[in-house]
């Protein structure tokens, strides 16, 4: 057991994908009630409210969270044992607490108004039917002009044809624009500016819902205006919603690390670097793998040829001391003159999606997710 934000906790469940509801509040301290309402609508949801054990069957059974006030300890003392119930108290000096606690089955202590934000984001959770978080992947280039969002695009894109709810994060201020690579620069919805204000937790639901869906996926990229700068508490919290989503996420990483790029190579499960296959771009990778490597632990590379005489995929791995993910093929489509209407890795039995396929059915066994 540990102690987190007021709270003496054992690791919480995993719920169930799929929007479950709001949880049951069981209390009639009127004070706490309030409290308990109010965190409730900070988090987006909407409770239900007892005095005791709900007389309908399947009402406490069925609840995805259970907060127990400790004012109505005793009157669920009967109720059949089950996870995701949190005993709320005020009184940090009440040694009786834990007794009451441990009658009820609870799995969670929580004091207020220590607790509150703890408290907050499990509601949330609960709420949003959270699960496995996506599979996070990072992409970024060796060097300027590797390929990095051409591979970043084709891997959301495939994730997305495969079925995979995907989110598309282009983490650049200085690129193209993700959306524009995938023709869709002129979609509707919110880009990176509109979330630099971003604190606390966001919504991983409306996150989704507000962002332009672009060949089956959602993407966040900028707009054409002025650059802003997105703060990296903003950037932490936009990309954890993402991810709690589910699904899969792919992010185009600029070659600088910044604060807010620092914030999002916490968040990775892997990070795939873009060398081509050249001596000074293999010694520039070394230089981004290094800066990279202090953060997220598992950088791979991917090599784009041509091959000079003695330089190879494996011998570029080497070189850097990474592992190899293989050879980043060419798009045909891709080399001519208007780069053709498709976005990178549109095509099903091109090399270039037969690539990122691959990529996947790896990933996703590695991450236990497949």
């Amino acid at each position: 057991m540990e102690t987190v934000a007021g709270a003496v906790t054992h690791d919480p469940p995993p719920a169930a994908g799929g929007r479950q509801g709001g949880p049951l509040i069981v209390t009639e301290d009127s004070e706490l009630l309030d409290d308990l309402l109010r965190l409730c609508a900070a988090a987006g949801a909407t409770p239900e409210v007892h005095h005791g054990v709900p007389d309908r069957r399947g009402g406490w059974e069925g609840a995805p969270l259970v907060l127990v006030g400790d004012d109505a300890a005793r009157r669920v003392r009967g109720a059949a044992r089950r996870r995701g119930v949190v005993l709320v108290g005020r009184d940090q000096d009440d040694s009786g607490v834990w007794r009451r606690a441990v009658e009820i089955g609870a799995e969670h202590v929580l004091m207020l108004p220590d607790g509150e934000q703890w408290l907050v984001d499990r509601i949330a959770d609960v709420a949003e039917g959270v699960g496995r978080p996506a599979l996070t992947v990072g992409v970024i280039g060796g060097r300027g002009g590797a390929g990095a969002s051409t591979l970043a695009c084709a891997l959301a894109v495939t994730s997305a044809r495969e079925g995979l709810r995907t989110l598309l994060v282009d983490a650049d201020p200085l690129g193209g624009g993700l959306d524009v690579l995938l023709g869709g620069e002129t979609a509707d919805g919110l880009r990176w500016p509109a979330f630099a204000s971003s604190r606390g937790r966001v919504g991983g639901g409306a996150l989704e819902e507000s962002l332009p869906e672009l060949h089956s996926l959602r993407v966040l990229s900028w707009d054409r205006g002025d650059r802003i700068a997105v703060p990296p508490q903003a950037v932490r919290s936009v990309l954890a919603a993402a991810r709690r989503r589910g699904g899969t996420v792919v992010v185009d990483l600029p070659r600088r690390i910044d604060d807010g790029v620092a914030e999002v190579l916490t968040q990775l499960d892997v990070g795939v670097l873009v060398v081509p296959a050249e001596l000074r771009a293999v010694a520039a990778a070394g230089r981004v793998a290094s800066a990279v490597g202090m953060v997220l632990r598992d950088l791979r590379v991917a090599v784009r040829g041509p091959y000079p005489p003695g330089l190879d995929d494996r011998e570029v791995a080497r070189l850097l001391g990474l592992p190899l993910v293989g050879e980043v093929p060419v798009e045909p489509q891709l080399l001519r003159p208007d780069g053709g209407t498709a976005p990178p890795g549109a095509a099903p039995r091109g090399p270039l999606a037969r690539f990122c396929t691959e990529f996947w059915e790896r990933a996703l066994v590695e991450a236990g997710a497949a």
